[in-house]
């Protein structure tokens, strides 16, 4: 297979899921809002960093509002992370790998495009929030599904699967690291009742609350909730779920190619990582740096794989 298309399949899914997870993290932002009485602008700031597009924010804007934090994330064609410049360029991806695609793929990314770009040719008012984002999530969420449903398991679905995952991971790294940033202003909101929704926020955004009380009967400790989306291998945006399932595909791209890079010893080590770590020693060690730390390891991988397979050469 070309390196080309490889890439058009990898970067195609990864924008797909950052769409959906941009959404996610504004969903967050909003939620986290309502609980908060004072410091919302300041909640917003933090929001755009942990999205990593403060930069480019400032760029263009002088100072940090809700409206303009949220337009940004959500419709600023100068953000090449906001949802309709990603849905956009997971539209143009899958143009350039069509024949690689079925027809349901196709046609499921191509629509898509097409709703989204209608519903976000304006500013989206407050009330409509929900609304928009419950859109971005079906939406995408109905790509996966013809995918999964409809592709034939080969090497072309092994990197499509591989930019899923590796952006999920990034993005649910980055969601729980708003928490470090946004929901704690002080120390004394620790085991608050403050502290508790903030967090029970952050499982809602995740779409990780029943199943959370599933597991935990439903007591919202900041380490249960940090160690069901770092740890837990069984819930679908844990980043151990994440990286056994990129390790999974990396394989099956092993037996097919007979060929065993540094980007495969990169996964493996931090599938280790997450699946020796107790929780507790995540929380003492810190969180904010145990998460920018597998954020940094994360974008390796990515790396090692393009380079691996040649993404960028035919």
């Amino acid at each position: 297979m070309l390196g080309r298309t490889a890439n058009g399949l990898f970067w195609m899914s990864r924008y797909i899921e950052r769409a959906e997870n941009t959404a996610r993290l504004i969903d967050a932002g909003l939620r986290m809002s309502l609980t908060r009485m004072d410091g919302q602008e300041e909640d917003w700031e933090s929001v755009l960093r942990s999205s990593g597009v403060f930069n480019g924010y400032r760029a263009t804007n002088e100072e940090v509002t809700s409206a303009d934090a949220v337009n940004y994330l959500l419709r600023d064609k100068s953000n090449p992370s906001s949802v309709l410049s990603t849905i956009e360029a997971a539209r143009n991806n899958g143009r350039m790998v069509r024949t690689a695609l079925t027809r349901d793929a196709w046609e499921a990314t191509n629509e898509c495009y097409l709703d989204i770009k209608s519903q976000l040719s304006r500013r989206i008012a407050r009330a409509d929030m929900p609304e928009i984002i419950n859109t971005i999530k079906q939406r995408t969420g109905l790509i996966r599904g013809t995918y999964h449903g409809t592709m034939l398991r080969n090497e072309l679905y092994n990197f499509s699967s591989l930019g899923t995952f590796i952006e999920r991971a990034d993005n649910t790294a980055r969601i729980l690291d708003v928490k470090y940033y946004v929901l704690l202003p002080a120390a004394s909101y620790v085991g608050s009742s403050l502290d508790n929704v903030q967090w029970e926020s952050i499982l809602r955004s995740v779409s990780a609350h029943r199943s959370y009380g599933w597991v935990y009967d439903g007591e919202y400790t900041p380490s249960n909730i940090a160690d069901f989306l770092i740890l837990n291998g069984r819930m679908p945006r844990s980043l151990a779920y994440c990286y056994d399932k990129i390790n999974t595909n990396l394989s099956y791209i092993e037996r097919e190619y007979r060929k065993r890079d540094s980007c495969h010893e990169t996964a493996a080590a931090t599938l280790g990582m997450l699946r020796e770590r107790e929780i507790q020693s995540v929380m003492d060690s810190g969180l904010h740096e145990f998460l920018q730390g597998f954020i940094s390891q994360n974008s390796r991988v990515a790396a090692e794989i393009a380079e691996a397979y040649r993404f960028y050469q035919d």
